[in-house]
């Protein structure tokens, strides 16, 4: 993997593969770029795809955590891609994205699958219980505490979390636990930040898969009604875990076809 520093001097690694515009992948809580690896081998055909590891995870520095530094570091993958780059986030990627977006970094086009803001009454309440439980469990030492949370708050049930804690994939989600702190805070309090995002200015494609959760359908159609230049797409059978041969086809017709239309204008 190639590395760059961000702002403050922390090395990113990030890696580049295929031929064509530039695109930056933006993954979710818990990933790193090799969980991006399935999706940019089939975007990479038809776009220079850029994975990187996020801050704190993988290959990547530490450094100081929070908000406007994760942005830093996605600028700093950004103008490594390479002039004109469209992002794809990813769950909390998503988010990361847009608050990129929102603070003025250049991106060509946007598109992000279901980012996990909570709006809403009862999902405020929630977003505000699950941040108290994680910060505790974090400031304890309770790592494992801390991904359970993540994986049961997310959908996924006990039974599958008892089988995942007894797989060998579970040491690298606990590796990664101190990082759901930093997830957490670019959803803020669970609401979407609609005037903020008024200033995100690109094209944008939100999308969401047609069984996930009513409150995750429901929230990615707000989403898109605030963003200025926003379309909403239902990807028909597909979860919060969608499948990277079903989102890959959807992305590359919006990515190839908007900018064909940009530099035909």
């Amino acid at each position: 993997m190639d590395r760059i520093l961000s702002a403050d001097s922390t090395p990113i690694a990030y890696r580049r593969q295929g031929e064509g515009p530039p695109l930056v992948l933006v993954g979710g809580a818990l990933s790193t770029a090799a969980t991006d690896a399935p999706l940019a081998a089939l975007l990479a055909p038809r776009f220079t795809v850029v994975t990187y590891d996020r801050r704190g995870r993988g290959a990547s520095g530490s450094g100081a955590d929070g908000v406007r530094r994760e942005i830093e570091d996605l600028s700093a993958v950004v103008r490594a891609a390479g002039t004109g780059a469209s992002v794809f986030g990813m769950s909390s990627g998503g988010a990361l994205a847009l608050e990129a977006a929102a603070a003025g970094l250049p991106v060509g086009l946007l598109a992000v699958y279901e980012p996990p803001y909570t709006p809403g009454a009862s999902g405020l309440r929630f977003k505000a219980r699950c941040t108290d439980r994680l910060h505790g469990l974090l400031a304890a030492g309770d790592r494992a505490g801390a991904v359970e949370l993540f994986l049961t708050a997310t959908g996924v049930d006990p039974a599958t979390v008892a089988r995942m804690r007894r797989a060998p994939l579970w040491a690298g989600l606990e590796a990664l636990a101190h990082t759901l702190a930093y997830d957490d805070a670019l959803l803020g309090d669970g609401a979407i930040p609609a005037e903020r995002f008024t200033a995100v200015t690109a094209r944008t494609l939100v999308v969401c898969g047609g069984f996930s959760s009513a409150r995750a359908r429901a929230s990615t159609r707000t989403l898109a009604e605030a963003l200025p230049r926003a379309r909403h797409r239902t990807l028909t059978g597909q979860m919060r875990e969608v499948a990277p041969q079903v989102l890959a086809p959807v992305l590359a017709d919006f990515f190839a076809r908007d900018v064909y239309v940009r530099q035909a204008s």
